[in-house]
């Protein structure tokens, strides 16, 4: 793949069929996900953003619709955990090795527990950052519930 990027060597290396998809990032945006939906000209239900939260005394990944917000209680709850926060942003790039705006759930420096949202499941594919701002990749929700040992759950509002 010529964007090598961990999420796509990990892709490559599972057998995992997937596509890519680059764009032209606009430095100023700051709704990166919204931008990915906007520039691909894909519905926003179909793009999913990854968010790393501090649930009790470790981090945990949600994968979401870029267009709605994480309910952290929603999470907290399918994690059976008592409480869960949306992490630092300096410390989840630190966490996971990708840049903010461009954090992939895949590849990440250690695999995390992982919550992908059950609106997923509506969809043959679903794009997610491929592990930088201007790059996603689009592959099946099951093929990447699979690789993270994630599970389904709504947590998304």
């Amino acid at each position: 793949m010529a964007t090598g990027t961990p999420a796509t060597k990990l892709l490559t290396s599972a057998g995992v069929k997937f596509t890519e998809h680059e764009y032209l990032h606009d430095p100023n945006s700051t709704s990166f996900g919204l931008e990915a939906a906007e520039k691909l000209g894909v519905d926003p239900h179909r793009v999913f953003k990854t968010l790393i939260a501090n649930v009790d005394e470790t981090f945990a990944v949600a994968i979401i619709p870029v267009n709605q917000q994480v309910s952290l209680k929603s999470l907290s709850r399918t994690l059976g955990a008592k409480r869960a926060a949306m992490a630092d942003p300096a410390h989840a790039a630190r966490l996971t090795g990708y840049v903010v705006g461009g954090i992939s759930p895949l590849g990440q420096k250690r695999l995390l527990t992982t919550v992908i949202d059950a609106s997923a499941k509506d969809f043959e594919t679903i794009l997610v950052s491929g592990g930088h701002r201007g790059f996603d990749i689009e592959l099946s929700p099951s093929d990447l519930a699979e690789l993270l040992s994630a599970v389904f759950a709504e947590i998304a509002s």
